[in-house]
């Protein structure tokens, strides 16, 4: 098995370890200030490995859990990082004017994303943003978790890792609707996303950029995966209001299939489950494949509010950014 670890060493040298001997060092047969290639013996399905970096001041292992690969895992990489927290950060409120009106907009920055520098990161663009990092901000003082969701999936091993970006709206009853969702979403193309895409190392196409928001907030990201698919290659579609004030039913009825992903979802009985599943149908009808651009779930008891929709966020994460779906679709 070949294994690939990149990591801007410099003067030090990248050494692993495995679980076919965590007290031996694997000696590199290739390597550069900025990577080093390993050959490994595989034994049975899985293997577990860690990168060391060698310094002057000592061996230092790489930060996080195991790094565990299956013999089937093609060409495995791993981008380490030795000082920092195992846990990401979220900025301070940016603030994007439109019309004299301004968006509060904060990101969320992987683990290792500020001393590994050689790693860029796929975007995830959330609405409602002042529900998803802190109670302080968020409706009724419920949060999304999606910093400690997305924490946990890393050291599971279970995703990639990435930038999101939560967008709070400034009237999410028109900039989340037919009314105003065409203006929001140019505003967001034309000027959050290329201002993102310049001050963090973003993963700038479609297939890498991923919208999603609840309830209405499920409607405008069907919406911008729909209308920009060359900017939102997936969309994921959180109890979404479809047909209450927006026109895609009537879109997607008319117009030609997107190549974008889709999620959908809803509780039961009354969060939204009647019209989920009929965009769902729509969908289908319109030549989307369940499981495989299109996924669908309904959720028992399921209610409309963010302690839901925190519960089940692991799910659209790991169809987007899961290790497991990626290689399925090599």
């Amino acid at each position: 098995m070949t294994i690939t670890i990149r990591y801007p060493a410099g003067k030090a040298r990248l050494v692993l370890r495995t679980s076919i001997d965590w007290d031996r060092d694997v000696e590199p047969v290739q390597e550069s200030p900025e990577h080093a290639v390993f050959e490994v013996p595989f034994e049975g399905q899985n293997l577990a490995f860690k990168a060391r970096l060698l310094r002057e001041d000592g061996a230092h292992w790489s930060r996080g859990s195991d790094y565990v690969i299956s013999r089937h895992d093609p060409d495995p990489e791993a981008w380490p990082f030795f000082f920092g927290e195992e846990r990401g950060r979220v900025s301070e409120v940016l603030h994007f004017e439109r019309q004299r009106q301004s968006h509060a907009v904060r990101v969320y920055l992987p683990p290792g994303y500020d001393e590994n520098v050689l790693r860029t990161y796929p975007v995830l663009y959330m609405q409602d943003g002042r529900n998803l990092f802190f109670p302080e901000e968020a409706f009724g003082g419920h949060e999304w978790h999606v910093d400690e969701t997305f924490d946990r999936l890393d050291r599971m091993n279970a995703i990639r890792k990435v930038i999101v970006v939560g967008i709070a709206p400034v009237d999410r009853a028109i900039d989340y609707t037919r009314g105003g969702y065409k203006p929001y979403g140019d505003f967001i193309v034309g000027t959050i996303k290329p201002a993102i895409d310049r001050a963090f190392r973003t993963r700038r196409g479609a297939s890498d950029t991923v919208v999603m928001g609840s309830s209405l907030g499920g409607v405008v990201s069907l919406f911008l995966a729909w209308n920009y698919p060359d900017v939102f290659g997936n969309a994921a579609c959180l109890s979404s209001t479809f047909g209450y004030d927006d026109d895609l039913f009537e879109r997607i009825e008319r117009e030609e299939k997107r190549p974008i992903r889709l999620y959908l979802d809803s509780g039961w009985p009354r969060d939204n489950f009647d019209a989920t599943n009929a965009m769902r149908d729509l969908l289908v009808q319109r030549g989307f494949r369940l499981g495989e651009d299109l996924l669908q779930f309904s959720f028992p008891e399921g209610l409309h509010n963010e302690d839901s929709w925190a519960g089940r966020l692991h799910v659209p994460f790991q169809y987007f950014f899961g290790r497991a779906w990626a290689a399925a679709r090599r």
